[in-house]
C-alpha cells in the first residue's frame, strides 16, 4: 500500500524526523490559505500522486507570491501528470501539498528496503540526490554506500556514521543526519514499511538534514495490525479493479498487455507471467485467487479480467492442492457461460482432482484450448493473442 507524499510526512514528523511545514489544498483559494498561513515569501506547490518523477513531469512548481500559489495551484490541479512511474495515460492530479520554501546546500538519497536473500534491512545513502536512484546504481554504483541492519540488534549509530560519512557529511550535520536515520529507520519498523525513500534528503545553509520528500509503502499483509495507516489508503489512487478485487480476497495487479491471467498462488502467478514474456507475449494482469477459491470467487475473477478491454486472450494456469482442479472447471465454465467470454481461452490444469476437472472442461461445450503444460499454455495463449 501506498501513501502520498504529504501523509508519509506527517508519519514522520510523529516520530521527530525533520521535515518542512506544509498543508494540503484541493482549490487554488485553499493554497492561498495553506500559504499564508505558512508565512514567508516562497513555497513550493506539489501535485499529489502516488508516483515519482512528479518535478519532471511539471508537477512541482516554485512560487514567489500568493498570486503565483494561486496561478501554479490552478494549473496543476486538475492535470493529468505523466512522470516515467504512471505510464503514459498518467495520473489526474486531485490534491497538491503547500510547503515552506528551503535554503538547500546540497541534496542526497536515503533509502530503507528489506533484501530477503540474507534476512535484514538495508539502508542506503547517496551523494547523488534528486536524481533516480535506479540511475545512480546503474550509472555510478559507487556513490551508494549501503548499511546492513539485523532487526533483531536494531539501529546502531555505527551504522548511520557509515552512511553519513560516506556521502561526506562531517561535524555536525553528521550528528544530525545520525539521528534522522535512527529516526527513519523506528517508523520503518513502527509502521511495517516495505519502502522507505527520501530522495532528496537536503542540508541547509544553516547545516539542518531535512526530508524534502518522502515515499514510504506498507507492507499490506501487515495492514490488520494499522488501522490507522489503512485508513490512509487513497482509492482514487487505485484502479477500480484492483479495489473490487480486494473486496473479493483476490489478488490482483492491473499491468499493460493483453493477455489475462488467473492464476493460483502468488509463486505461480509470477511464474506465469515470466513464461508469457519469455515466449514474446505481455501479460494484462497479476491475478492471484488463492487456495481457498470457489466457484463464485472464480467466476468473479474472470469479471475482473474482462473489465481491461485491452485482454485479448485468458490463461488460467491452476495446480490444484487446496483447491481442487474439478471446482476451478466448474468456475471456469459458469464464468464463461454468464459472462459471454468472447476472447480465446487457454487452460492449463495440474494437480488434485486433474481428470475430472479435464473431462468437465472437455464436455462443457466451450471452445477452450487445453494445454499440457506451463510452456504449451505459454504458446498457445501468446498465439492466440496475436502474437507469436
Amino acid at each position: 500500500m501506498n501513501v502520498h507524499e504529504y501523509q508519509a510526512k506527517e508519519l514522520m514528523r510523529a516520530q521527530g524526523i525533520s521535515v518542512l511545514r506544509g498543508g494540503v489544498a484541493t482549490t487554488p483559494d485553499e493554497a492561498v490559505k495553506v500559504a499564508e498561513k505558512l508565512g514567508g515569501k516562497i513555497w513550493v506547490v506539489k501535485a499529489q500522486i502516488h508516483a515519482g518523477g512528479r518535478g519532471k513531469g511539471g508537477g512541482v512548481k516554485l512560487a514567489k507570491s500568493l498570486d503565483e500559489v494561486k496561478k501554479l495551484a490552478g494549473e496543476i490541479l486538475g492535470m493529468t501528470l505523466v512522470t516515467h512511474q504512471t505510464g503514459p495515460e498518467g495520473k489526474k492530479v486531485l490534491k497538491i501539498l503547500i510547503e515552506e520554501g528551503c535554503d538547500i546546500d546540497k541534496e542526497y538519497y536515503v533509502g530503507i528496503v528489506l533484501d530477503r536473500s540474507i534476512g535484514k534491512f538495508v539502508m542506503m545513502a547517496s551523494s547523488e540526490g534528486g536524481v533516480e536512484i535506479e540511475k545512480v546504481a546503474h550509472e555510478n554504483p559507487e556513490k551508494i554506500i549501503k548499511s546492513i541492519i539485523d532487526p533483531a540488534a536494531g539501529y546502531t549509530a555505527a551504522a548511520g556514521r557509515k552512511l553519513g560519512f560516506g556521502i561526506g557529511l562531517r561535524g555536525e550535520q553528521l550528528t544530525k543526519a545520525n539521528k534522522f536515520f535512527e529516526g527513519l529507520y523506528n517508523m520503518f519498523m513502527k509502521n511495517d514499511c516495505s519502502i522507505a525513500e527520501i530522495n532528496p534528503l537536503v542540508t541547509t545553509k544553516s547545516g539542518d538534514v531535512i526530508a524534502l520528500d518522502a515515499k514510504l509503502n506498507f507492507d499490506d499483509n501487515a495492514l490488520f495490525r494499522h488501522p490507522e495507516i489503512e485508513a490512509l489508503r487513497d482509492p482514487s489512487e487505485e484502479s477500480a479493479q484492483e479495489l473490487e478485487a480486494g473486496k473479493y480476497g483476490l489478488s490482483y495487479i492491473s499491468l499493460d498487455g493483453n493477455i489475462g491471467c488467473l492464476v493460483n498462488g502468488a509463486g505461480l502467478a509470477m511464474g506465469t507471467l515470466d513464461i508469457i514474456k519469455l515466449f514474446g507475449g505481455n501479460p494484462a494482469n497479476f491475478l492471484d485467487v488463492g487456495g481457498g477459491a470457489n466457484k463464485e470467487t472464480v467466476e468473479k475473477a474472470f469479471s475482473i479480467i474482462l473489465q481491461d478491454k485491452n485482454v485479448k486472450a485468458i490463461l488460467v494456469n491452476i495446480f490444484g492442492g487446496i483447491m481442487k482442479c474439478d471446482i476451478i472447471a466448474e468456475g471456469v465454465i459458469a464464468a464463461a457461460k454468464s459472462l459471454g467470454v468472447q476472447v480465446p481461452l487457454v487452460v492449463r490444469l495440474e494437480g488434485t482432482n486433474v481428470a475430472l476437472g479435464k473431462k468437465m472442461l472437455n464436455e462443457s461445450g466451450l471452445k477452450i484450448i487445453a494445454a499440457d503444460d506451463l510452456a504449451d499454455a505459454a504458446k498457445k495463449v501468446v498465439a492466440a493473442a496475436g502474437g507469436k
